[in-house]
């Protein structure tokens, strides 16, 4: 007789003040063998033909067994507080002796519901999560210790709280560190007939009898073999599977097995009798993507029935390809010469496959921090958001930037703020009301962040765990230079632009005697399309901009006329873009004024009228090239990782320099990246400090700006990151916000 499985449970007290134990404990038959059997087949043992008696627990009651206890004020278990207790189960025989023994870690915690709401231990917790293939970037499905410890450190650090495992059960050690680091888990069965959705005339088995043991079996296994771990909330039964009677029955198996959890399904359009949660799929991060991921989290934090979602998906599973002549690179599918396959759709990672991040994480660690600072001109309110952790092992911090420089900062000091609690600071008797009151900078941006005091499993302390910015900004001045009234415009021999009357562009500009622009200021609609562009087949992005050729435009010049005076040099010049296909009809008409001033500056006025008949557009806004030694680059605006207006609340605004080089984000498939948002103003400089300089004029909202050595068409190109090949000078694309 042996412990054959056990099944730990808890039943808190209505006041979680206690708990009721219950350990059901499964005992086996055992069966004897005649080993001599496998010596003479090689030593292969073969179990059901050398089975000889099967030896039966004798019991006048069941062979399952319920042990049952209490615990006074039990430490109970959550993704904030990941309290466990070790559970030990002893079998001894009527003299005392011990038989057997099995042991685990549990935790102690409620999972329920009430109306539109998940609870545990009573509280509307928030899943801010991600599902999370199995994948390492050299032995693919192979589980390393290592690399499961790297990935739950990474998604403490970004806040990310839950884990969906997609789309099968987990390696067992997966879910041990799951308990132990603190991790809301939906478990899934290895459950998916997606394929079937192609195949109009075959029935899916999910609504096939004859499968419905097979998926019955999946459910079952996976439930059995983890039960006892406290982090799984939710069972699932698979994902992408259609919807049918053999779900009924693995949702009725599950409930009455353990009522202890909810279910989850998203099949059937997610509000099935076999799912708990309304979980309809998906925020989608593949390469360049996770845009207006602020503007979900704005809802799921002021809706009530919301609480959160899990992020499509972790990491990027491209596999370490290595060619003879030493070099790598992310492979996917085709790269390997395998047919068939689906190509980069194995990339839709926050993170690449070696786990170095991808600039969206900055955003998500951002919308899912648990303490919300909201700033107004009267009052800053700081929010904990945590429904069991109180600020107390947090240290508070303010910074206050003019026009993007540091002039002042302190420690914020605070009481501490209770789970789900706030706390209001008059801003006038804020520690940073001297230092905003008294400057003088046309912009003022006070952050307000909160660090760890002391180290955690998954970080050091002075992790940041929150950061927040809020902006004062007042009208800028203006002023300008009187300047001659010749085409050919200078200033001694500050500067020098040269402007070409035929086709009313930029022929040259120089500063200093260095040339800085060789070509430009064209308009520009295109750029290369990212993963998610090209998804949906027909009805995709990609492919309505394809249609609508605007991926093959030409720039011609309609008209242009020059107005000197003693103070500016006005230029207006109009353009027609069309697409080169013959017989297209214009897609833009693009009206043009530069107003150049003796100071060097040129303000550029852009009125663009599109055709009726285009798709929403790629991008608008203008385009033109630096020489390439300009590559040292210092903006003011978001950063200092790539931002887009969609995915730029965790970009804080600041003055950031970099190198051109680094602006670039090698995705595996190359697409449009490298952007920087809300910029308000921009240099290219070279070594010795000579550049150009562009910034937002009058009222005229931040820009979206990019640079890079790889122009549009290479990024459009290319479909691996190592066939990019880098062009003789700096692409700059300029957006109006």
């Amino acid at each position: 007789v042996f412990i054959s499985d056990y099944f730990f449970k808890s039943n808190l007290a209505e006041n979680f003040s206690s708990a009721d134990l219950h350990v059901e404990v499964e005992l086996a038959k055992s069966k004897l063998y005649d080993i001599s059997s496998w010596y003479k087949s090689g030593g292969i043992a073969d179990l059901l033909s050398s089975n000889v008696a099967d030896i039966k627990y004798k019991s006048s009651s069941a062979d399952t067994l319920v042990l049952e206890g209490k615990l006074d004020r039990p430490r109970l278990w959550s993704a904030e507080h990941p309290n466990l207790y070790t559970l030990v189960v002893i079998l001894k025989d009527s003299l005392g002796h011990i038989v057997d023994c099995e042991s685990c870690q549990v935790g102690i915690r409620q999972v329920s519901k009430a109306h539109k709401q998940l609870l545990v231990n009573g509280h509307p917790i928030v899943l801010r999560g991600v599902n999370r293939h199995e994948h390492h970037p050299r032995v693919g499905k192979t589980n390393i210790e290592s690399c499961m410890i790297k990935d739950l450190v990474l998604m403490k650090q970004h806040n990310i709280n839950a884990v969906r495992n997609s789309h099968y059960p987990q390696h067992p050690r997966w879910y041990e560190l799951c308990d132990l680091f603190g991790m809301y888990m939906i478990d899934e069965a290895n459950i998916e007939t997606h394929g079937f959705y192609f195949l109009q005339d075959w029935k899916n088995p999910t609504l096939e009898p004859s499968w419905a043991a097979a998926m019955l079996d999946r459910v079952i296994g996976m439930v059995e073999r983890d039960k006892n771990h406290a982090s799984i909330i939710s069972w699932s039964l698979g994902n992408e599977s259609h919807y049918g009677p053999n779900h009924s029955a693995s949702a009725g198996w599950v409930r009455e097995r353990d009522s202890s959890r909810l279910l989850h399904y998203e099949g059937g359009g997610a509000r099935t009798s076999s799912t708990d949660i309304v979980c309809p799929m998906y925020s989608h991060s593949m390469g360049n993507s996770n845009g207006n991921i602020d503007e979900y989290w704005e809802a799921i934090d002021t809706t009530f029935g919301l609480q959160g979602g899990f992020i499509w998906d972790w990491v990027d599973q491209g596999l370490l390809k290595e060619h003879p002549d030493g070099s790598r690179h992310w492979a996917y599918g085709g790269d390997f010469g395998d047919i068939p396959n689906d190509l980069n759709f194995c990339l839709n990672g926050l993170i690449w496959p070696d786990r170095t991040l991808h600039p969206a994480m900055h955003e998500v660690k951002y919308v899912y921090q648990p303490i919300k600072a909201a700033l107004t001109r009267e009052i800053l309110k700081i929010r904990n958001t945590h429904f069991f952790e109180s600020t107390e092992g947090l240290e508070f911090s303010w910074v206050v930037h003019g026009d993007g420089y540091s002039i002042g900062s302190g420690i914020l000091s605070l009481p501490t703020i209770g789970p789900q609690g706030s706390y209001d600071i008059e801003w006038q008797k804020g520690p940073w009301y001297s230092v905003w009151a008294s400057c003088s900078k046309a912009e003022i941006f006070l952050t307000v962040s909160a660090k760890l005091v002391d180290s955690t499993r998954w970080s050091e302390a002075g992790h940041v765990v929150s950061s927040t910015q809020a902006m004062k900004a007042e009208d800028a001045t203006i002023s300008s230079e009187v300047v001659g009234d010749i085409l050919r415009v200078y200033q001694q021999s500050n500067w020098e632009i040269k402007f070409n009357i035929k086709n009313g562009t930029f022929e040259s500009w120089e500063v200093k005697g260095v040339s800085v622009m060789d070509k430009g200021i064209f308009p520009c609609f295109w750029r290369a399309p990212t993963d998610n562009d090209k998804g949906g087949g027909a009805t995709s992005y990609l492919s309505r901009w394809k249609a609508a050729h605007l991926d093959c435009l030409a720039v011609s010049t309609k008209s242009c006329s020059i107005h000197s005076s003693d103070k500016t040099l006005k230029i207006e010049a109009a353009y027609l873009v069309t697409p080169t296909v013959e017989n297209s009809d214009v897609a833009f008409t693009c009206e043009v004024t530069y107003l150049v001033y003796g100071s060097g500056d040129v303000v550029v006025d852009y009125n663009v009228k599109p055709s009726s008949n285009l798709p929403p557009l790629p991008r608008v806004g203008v385009e033109f090239n630096l020489e390439k030694s300009l590559d040292r680059i210092q903006w003011y605006g978001r950063g200092p990782f790539e931002c887009y207006p969609d995915r730029k609340a965790a970009a804080h605004v600041a003055v950031y320099e970099d190198n051109v080089g680094n602006m670039h984000v090698p995705y595996i498939v190359p697409g449009e990246c490298s952007g920087r948002a809300d910029v308000r103003w921009v240099t290219f400089r070279n070594k010795d400090g000579i550049g150009i300089y562009a910034l937002v004029y009058g009222n005229s909202p931040p820009m979206q700006m990019n640079a890079s050595y790889y122009s549009t068409a290479e990024l459009d190109r290319a479909t691996h990151h190592e066939e990019l090949v880098k062009g003789n000078s700096i692409e700059v694309i300029i957006l109006g916000s």
